[in-house]
């Protein structure tokens, strides 16, 4: 069992950044790849980002790709999401999800945390 734990959500204006966080705890965090979710408000959960194990590998959705840069640190067991260039249509619930093993791009994901809400003002 791995538990997931975002923060760093909030209220931006538009142009601005956030950083996000997620702290894995219950499991070797470096067996996991990590990815990054976003909900809006009646609209389905989507792809944001995801680092392989190592950190070596990464991948983004269009919609981020130059703007979101996910990272992280194995010795912290944590995982980032910064995001620049904020735009209200990122507003959203991001969640944080782990998915066990090598393999990239990752093939499940199996274990998610509870979200972080973000909020981009125009």
């Amino acid at each position: 069992q791995v538990q997931l734990v975002e923060s760093g959500g909030g209220l931006v204006q538009a142009g601005g950044s956030l950083r996000l966080s997620c702290a894995a705890s219950g499991r070797t965090f470096n067996n996991y790849a990590m990815g990054w979710f976003r909900q809006a408000p009646g609209k389905d959960r989507d792809f944001v980002a995801a680092i392989s194990w190592s950190g070596g590998s990464t991948a983004y959705a269009d919609s981020v790709r130059g703007r979101f840069t996910t990272t992280r640190n194995n010795a912290k067991n944590t995982v980032y999401l910064q995001m620049n260039s904020l735009k209200p249509e990122d507003t959203a619930v991001y969640f944080c999800a782990a998915a066990y093993g090598t393999n990239w791009p990752p093939l499940r994901f199996e274990y998610w945390g509870q979200g972080t809400q973000v909020n981009v003002s125009s």
